[in-house]
């Protein structure tokens, strides 16, 4: 693969000059919307993995501590308040808790949406071509 030509100063070049260095400038422009495209499927593919793992940890949090830290926290209230209040009051914390951790991964994964599609750019370039043409 031939490296992109440095920019240089075209006002003297004859049109036939012009017209032959087309191909090279397309197979530059497509090489370089493929690399954009590699990189925008290796950073989605990332924050879908740390989306899924925020979720997993959500879900960890949930079932595990419910029963270990749950039961501590209800013996210790219960001696203030009814065993009743007490198991409700720490079930809305884990709750909390669980909401927290979910709420962190759809953000994670809203964050997909915000950036810049290749394809829209392909398809951006598409048309500029189309319009000048």
């Amino acid at each position: 693969m031939a490296a992109p030509r440095e920019f240089r100063d075209r006002a003297n070049d004859s049109l036939l000059t012009l017209l032959g260095e087309v191909p090279e400038l397309i197979r530059n422009l497509i090489v370089a919307e493929v690399e954009a495209a590699k990189a925008w499927v290796r950073q989605a593919g990332k924050d879908a993995g740390i989306g899924v793992v925020l979720f997993l940890v959500a879900l960890f949090v949930l079932f595990w501590s419910l029963p270990v830290f749950g039961t501590f926290v209800i013996a210790g209230l219960s001696s203030w308040w009814p065993v009743w209040l007490s198991a409700l009051v720490v079930f809305a914390a884990l709750l909390v808790v669980t909401m927290l951790f979910a709420l962190l991964g759809v953000l994670r994964f809203r964050k997909l949406t915000r950036r810049r599609n290749p394809a829209s750019a392909v398809a951006q370039d598409i048309k500029e071509i189309r319009d000048e043409l």
